[in-house]
């Protein structure tokens, strides 16, 4: 296992009903979830999941209703347990665990933030924050200090004393991170976090996210069935369908070369000029003559449309820290815009 690599997913299953065991070797051939429950009588809830999870990174698993995200984030810390696989963490299989050893991993290890927030309504604000310190034995003296600092560094400073009901949804789930974050914990899992809030709350939510992993650079998995979300957060993205992993892989790349129709039909409504990176399309060369500016390598390809007028006959030098990595010029913004056609259907065309 690379060095780099933080938990691994090795060929995991999972299956609901009366006995798992019994059908396993029917879906390792190949059986899929429709037919697994009506010849058979038993829920295919993941299938031969492969995933490697990088330190320091924010791996996003996304699908919808159903595809098997939430069940395959609960194999992590094995608040499930899986039919068949492995689950190695730092290289161990926790799978082979005892309790104590888990109890460890799941105070320890890996912090948790849910979708309703998971705040205890008869404890503070200061007092929920420092919860997963408390359960290590420590007192109030000893934590108070650390989610104090964490509180403030997610905007609630001045609220220990308040309780849950006193806050928006927001400023509850600012709770749940700082709590996370307080557990100083180098894993965390986020399931669905923001999905209960409104969508002006969301995007700031999100944007702290990404302002807390530049800094704290922790192991990240989160959950989501929204793909803007997925896009916007994610280093490594795996996309599930019927408990299979359809498509995974780095999202600039999984929206530039869908795997199947499946995906394509879930990129198609996304606005890829403001998804899209310079990086992801550029020319690598740096390339002669004259240029009409400058871009970074992370700007989205909104920007620079902005920067050219509508003008298809720009061309611009692509810098990374101040220093010439490609060129991109407007023909290749205007084709990364349009979404790549199935073989199938540029058959049909």
């Amino acid at each position: 296992m690379d060095d780099n690599v933080k938990i691994s997913i090795r060929h995991l299953y999972k299956i609901f009903g009366d006995n798992p065991k019994s059908v396993l070797a029917e879906v390792q051939a190949g059986m899929g979830k429709p037919e697994l429950l009506e010849s058979r009588n038993h829920v295919l809830g993941l299938s031969d999941i492969n995933v490697d999870m990088h330190e320091g990174k924010i791996t996003v698993i996304m699908g919808l209703s159903g595809s098997g995200k939430s069940t395959l984030i609960r194999h992590l810390n094995r608040l499930i347990e899986p039919t068949s696989g492995e689950v190695l963490v730092d290289g161990e299989n926790i799978l082979t665990w005892n309790e104590a050893r888990l109890r460890t991993l799941r105070r320890e290890t890996m912090s948790m933030v849910f979708q309703k927030f998971a705040l205890l309504p008869h404890r503070t604000v200061l007092e929920n924050a420092g919860m997963a310190l408390a359960t290590r034995g420590k007192s109030r003296k000893e934590f108070e200090g650390d989610a104090n600092r964490w509180l403030d560094r997610v905007g609630l400073g001045g609220y220990g004393g308040h309780y849950p009901y006193q806050l928006s949804g927001g400023m509850q789930q600012r709770v749940g991170i700082a709590r996370a974050l307080t557990s100083n914990s180098g894993i965390m899992l986020m399931d669905e976090a923001f999905s209960a809030l409104d969508p002006l709350i969301r995007t700031d939510m999100q944007d702290l996210l990404i302002e807390l992993q530049a800094e704290l650079h922790k192991t990240i998995v989160f959950i989501t069935h929204d793909l803007d979300e997925a896009l916007k957060l994610a280093d490594h993205l795996v996309i599930l369908k019927d408990g299979l992993v359809v498509q995974q892989g780095e999202p600039q790349h999984i929206l530039l070369n869908p795997a199947d129709p499946y995906i394509e039909d879930f990129v198609s409504d996304i606005n890829r000029a403001r998804v899209l990176r310079v990086r992801s399309i550029m020319d690598s060369s740096s390339g002669e003559g004259e240029f009409s500016g400058e871009v970074d390598h992370d700007d989205n390809l909104e920007n620079v449309i902005a920067m050219a007028e509508g003008a298809l006959d720009r061309r611009f030098r692509v810098t990374q820290d101040g220093k010439p990595v490609g060129t991109l010029e407007m023909p290749a913004i205007m084709r990364a815009l349009v979404p790549r056609r199935s073989a199938r259907e540029t058959a049909r065309g």
